[in-house]
């Protein structure tokens, strides 16, 4: 399984350095100078192979100079490209309470009276904080298929065990009602 760990949003300036958006917890070891990256332009299976040759923070994002991507002509070719990495490269995690987002999307979401609620879909980034997007199942009330989004805090989520693919939620009353 692959996780994205960046981006290339555009070009900066006339060098051929990169504005990346940057998807990881690890950027200095994941975008430190002679690191290896794979990746994937849109729209297409093809993986290419790139070396760092260079990072530095910018305004919330990395500027990344790549060998061999020496001019804005090049750098603009690569616009939109995922930077991935395997997730069977990943080393454990050391404490309990953190996960990979991969390790979460798929888990089933249930109250603590064993009422299914609906699967994670995904693990959203925001600055308030890390959300977890629900697909809500039958138990949840409202629609089948809504998203429903359960702010990732140890108040609303207390129990996660991906060796059981579940985690258990003690949402605030209105949490799980169906708006529409």
């Amino acid at each position: 399984m692959e996780l994205v760990v960046g981006r290339i949003a555009k070009s900066h300036g006339v060098r051929g350095e990169l504005v990346v958006e940057v998807r990881t917890d690890e950027p200095e070891l994941r975008f430190a100078p002679g690191s290896r990256l794979r990746g994937r332009a849109p729209k297409s299976d093809a993986v290419q192979e790139f070396t760092v040759e260079s990072a530095r923070e910018h305004s919330g994002r990395l500027l990344v100079r790549l060998e061999g991507v020496d001019d804005r002509t090049a750098a603009d070719a690569l616009r939109g490209t995922l930077f991935l990495i395997d997730t069977a490269d990943l080393p454990p995690s050391e404490d309990p309470d953190e996960f990979y987002d991969h390790e979460l999307e798929g888990l089933s979401v249930r109250l603590a009276d064993g009422t299914e609620i609906g699967t994670v879909n995904e693990v959203l980034h925001s600055a308030a904080g890390e959300l977890l997007s629900v697909r809500a199942g039958a138990g949840a009330g409202g629609r089948v298929g809504r998203e429903i989004l359960v702010p990732f805090v140890t108040a609303i989520v207390p129990t996660v065990s991906v060796a059981e693919g579940l985690i258990v939620i003690d949402p605030p009353e209105g949490l799980l009602d169906d708006e529409h």
